[in-house]
């Protein structure tokens, strides 16, 4: 079977029940497999450093008009 005539799995979650589905995925992954709660935390923990030094290197550098070259790329005004 082609992948073009395989039926497309589609669960129609949105908005405020697909974050409730992934968090609850999350959790029962991290009840089930013990050894993950570790690579978990590493990645957070990670994560957390680099969007507070993204947010730091953004306060301290605001990028300003100059800096942006295109700044209508599709032409629309």
């Amino acid at each position: 079977m082609s992948p073009e005539s395989r039926p497309r799995l589609s669960l129609g979650l949105r908005g405020s029940t697909a974050l409730f589905v992934a968090v609850a995925v999350v959790v029962i992954v991290l009840i089930a497999f013990p050894p993950y709660r570790v690579f978990f935390l590493i990645s957070v923990l990670i994560g957390i450093v680099i969007a507070g030094g993204l947010a730091l290197w953004h306060k301290w550098r605001p990028i300003k008009d100059e800096d942006v070259e295109n700044k209508r790329p599709l032409g629309l005004s």
